[in-house]
């Protein structure tokens, strides 16, 4: 035998019927007989105690069972069922070793063990051999007896049982050929076969139903050892491919996978132990159910600790995975097919089944990695949406046309995603996804595009705030009769412009005609807004504006020049020709005429207001009653109403008494001009001052030195006004400019006369053109304000002995 062909054995089952669990585990690990699939077969030997079955096997398979010591005498040397690989054979052999029957250890009536163990035997094994001495063939109460009874008995037991090859080895066989003695031996089996009580099922089944019967004869081992070891290895030829078609084993329908074979002899041996009918197909599938359970949750604990999965499992739960569908279906692939190498040769059905449970186990694992990979797929393609979008109007693509070609892209784009990432084993459905992928870009869609309607709105209603506010603020500050047919044309025009203009934005979006009215209109309504607001903005500001234009009608002329009141001025007529202008304003600013409808208002504010006369006659001739006592024009809608009429009387009221200083300082300053104007004596005081004064006129005339001396007090009395600064001492009051003159009055005249003394005393100088003039200057600069008389420098003018001039200061006197 080669070293590879070793022979391993074990105690399967010891003498007290124990099944020897761990060793019969790492027997089938150490004979790798989990990797043989169906490739073995089961071979057990049953036999009368001390018939040389253990010598047999040893020969015929290489084997090491214990053999009987012939010196010793005969004695049992195999208890209970031991078990061992045949060395050399193929496909693998497995050969058992059952102990003897019919031995004294045990006696006559226990025969229980035999049976079990004869069962067991028949329920694992391929080839039974039923090894029997040649002299007790014929014979009625030979050995071989009662053990083919207990075959066939025992037989019974199993439901449907398998078709199992029984091969009578026929020991020391005698001069009588073979030929001879098979046909004795069939017709004694057959007997036996025929006086086993059987199942109603069973009653008329040949026996050719249950078995292949096969016979061979061996020499006697002792007297004939190498004609016996001859025999044995061309018997030993029969065993090689026993399991292919036409080979020595059975028909192998019960077979169990080779990696079931450990489970499927502990729970056929506990069915016999408990006494109990074996139903092989019910343990077929038992046993295929356990183990393909076992394979699964195998392969499924091998994916768990998948170095790849692992790695693909903590990559997708922060970033898509390129190839991720591909990558995990392989993993899954692998991991199925590693199930069916090892499940393939058990039951079909159960097989499928719990291929079926694994893969349902292996997706439900994966499949939060895939929702992962479907989220990352999600996300990742609506912010690549976002940005082609964005990148889409900034380029200056109408938002209808980049919005449903970026939809088209970003679907495509989730759809191979998809793609990519579908696992093949699954049939999961990622519309839900898809569906929240479409809802997340409408969504997108409808806020870009509200932002972007917003933005567009806003733009053209700026455009029409700028374009309406200063031009109707400059109407309504000068307002005339012209100012709301003017106003309703500029609205007109700016708000045809405005919404031509946004007609054509909108056109990029693609929306309804519903909808895109809609906005035209609100877009007019705002023009029009702007323009009622700023109508109500001058309306809180008219009082003010009143008094303006007031001021200004009053206080200058047809030219725009101040006006002087000089006393020829008709200030009623001025003053009615403004307040008129002003009440106009106030009954332009009353309402709002954007409609063109016609109203009463100057009307009623000329006659209530200005015109009290007539509108007092009438009052008379009618019952009495004030139009502006009450809150609504005639004819006007609340709404367009920025002034109501009793505001209008409290303003006009308001706006008179805040005039009427204006009038009364204008009539005021014509009455001052008119007395300044008027400076000179009345004529007859003219003509009485030339007739009683023509005396005094003459004599002036007569006699210059008269005018000398009054020219002279001329100056005194300048200088002293000058340095007594009357004027601005009487500023304050009569009384106290009295009482400050007559404390200044006598310092002030004894100052001068002492300045008049000092000049005349100063010595002529070399320059008495010079001194003259400066004398006369300083005569004529008066004091200070305070009444300081003060000397003017002057400088002497001094030659040195070497002829160069010099100057010195004069001393300042000052005096209070």
């Amino acid at each position: 035998m080669d070293k590879d062909d070793k022979c391993c054995s074990t105690h399967l089952i010891d003498g007290d019927g124990t099944f020897n669990v761990d060793g019969l585990e790492g027997f089938t690990k150490e004979v790798k007989l989990a990797e043989c699939g169906l490739s073995y077969a089961v071979v057990s030997i049953m036999g009368p105690q001390s018939s040389g079955k253990s010598t047999l096997l040893n020969h015929l398979f290489g084997t090491n069972f214990r053999e009987m010591d012939a010196f010793k005498g005969r004695s049992q040397t195999t208890k209970g069922i031991w078990m061992a690989r045949c060395g050399g054979i193929e496909p693998c052999t497995i050969v058992m070793d059952l102990e003897g029957t019919d031995g004294r250890e045990r006696g006559e009536d226990d025969t229980a063990f035999e049976k079990q163990s004869a069962l067991f035997a028949l329920a694992v094994s391929d080839i039974v051999l039923i090894n029997m001495w040649c002299h007790d063939i014929g014979r009625e109460q030979a050995a071989n007896k009662p053990l083919l009874k207990t075959v066939f008995q025992v037989m019974m037991r199993l439901f449907s049982p398998r078709k199992t090859t029984l091969m009578f080895v026929i020991r020391d066989k005698t001069r009588t050929p073979l030929e001879n003695l098979e046909p004795v031996l069939r017709e004694d089996i057959q007997k036996i076969w025929d006086s086993v009580p059987k199942p109603q099922a069973h009653k008329e089944t040949p026996l050719s139903e249950f078995f292949n019967v096969e016979v061979v004869a061996l020499s006697s081992y002792e007297e004939k050892e190498e004609q016996f070891k001859e025999q044995v290895a061309s018997l030993r030829q029969r065993f090689f491919h026993s399991i292919a078609p036409g080979g020595l084993a059975g028909d192998r329908r019960g077979v169990v996978p080779a990696s079931g074979f450990s489970f499927s002899s502990q729970q056929i041996w506990k069915v016999i132990k408990e006494n109990k009918d074996l139903d092989l197909p019910a343990h077929k599938v038992m046993v295929a159910t356990v183990r393909c359970e076992e394979i699964g949750n195998e392969k499924l604990s091998s994916f768990v600790a998948n170095e790849h999965w692992c790695e693909l499992e903590e990559t997708v739960q922060s970033h898509p995975v390129p190839g991720f569908g591909k990558k995990l279906s392989s993993i899954i692939d692998t991991c199925m097919s590693e199930f069916d190498a090892e499940a393939i040769y058990f039951d079909e059905g159960v097989r499928s089944t719990k291929r079926k449970q694994l893969e349902e186990k292996l997706l439900l694992l994966v499949q939060p990695a895939y929702q992962s990979m479907l989220g990352h797929l999600r996300s990742g393609t609506l912010e690549k949406f976002k940005e082609a979008v964005d990148s889409a109007l900034n380029c200056g693509q109408g938002f209808a046309v980049a919005a449903r070609d970026c939809v088209e892209l970003a679907m495509r784009l989730f759809d191979e995603g998809c793609a990519d990432a579908i696992i093949k084993q699954a049939n999961w459905d990622s519309s839900k996804v898809r569906d929240k992928l479409c809802r997340d870009i409408e969504a997108y869609v409808v806020a870009v595009r509200s932002a972007k309607l917003s933005e567009l709105t806003t733009l053209y209603e700026e455009k029409l705030n700028l374009a309406l506010s200063g031009p109707v603020e400059a109407l309504l500050d000068g307002a005339g009769d012209d100012t709301w047919p003017a106003i309703r044309k500029l609205l007109c025009r700016e708000t045809e412009t405005a919404v031509s203009r946004f007609s054509v934005a909108l056109s990029e979006f693609e929306m309804d005609e519903k909808s895109k009215v809609q906005m035209l209109s609100r877009l007019e309504d705002y023009a029009r807004g702007v323009v009622e607001a700023k109508a109500k903005e001058a309306a809180g500001r008219v009082l003010m504006h009143m008094k303006d234009r007031f001021s200004t009608l009053f206080s200058q002329d047809a030219d725009s020049m101040p006006r002087v009141w000089t006393g020829k001025e008709d200030i009623r007529a001025i003053t009615k020709t403004a307040r008129s202008a002003s009440l106009k304003l106030l009954s332009i600013m009353a309402a709002i005429r954007l409609d063109d409808d016609s109203d009463n208002i100057g009307n009623t504010l000329a006659l209530a207001l200005v015109d009290t006369k007539s509108g007092a006659v009438s009052s008379k001739n009618s019952t009495s009653f004030d139009p502006l006592a009450s809150s609504t024009w005639e004819e006007v809608p609340a709404s367009k109403t920025l002034i109501t009429p009793v505001q209008c009387k409290s303003l006009w009221r308001q706006f008179k008494s805040e005039t009427e200083y204006t009038v009364t300082q204008a009539i005021a300053a014509q009455e001052a001009s008119r007395r300044n104007n008027n400076w000179l004596p009345p004529p007859w005081a003219i003509v009485a001052l030339v007739v009683l004064g023509f005396n005094e006129f003459m004599t002036l005339l007569r006699n210059p030195l008269y005018l000398f001396i009054i020219f002279v007090a001329f100056l005194l009395s300048k200088a002293l006004w000058v340095q007594l600064d009357i004027s601005g001492e009487f500023r304050n009051g009569a009384l106290p400019g009295l009482l400050a003159l007559s404390s200044k009055f006598l310092p002030t005249v004894m100052n001068l006369l002492r300045k008049l003394a000092e000049e005349g005393q100063k010595p002529a100088t070399s320059d008495p053109q010079r001194n003259p003039s400066l004398a006369s200057k300083n005569f004529r600069s008066g004091g200070n304000n305070n009444g300081d008389l003060s000397s003017s420098a002057s400088s002497e003018v001094t030659t040195s002995e070497n002829g160069t001039e010099y100057s010195s200061p004069a001393v300042h006197n000052k005096s209070n």
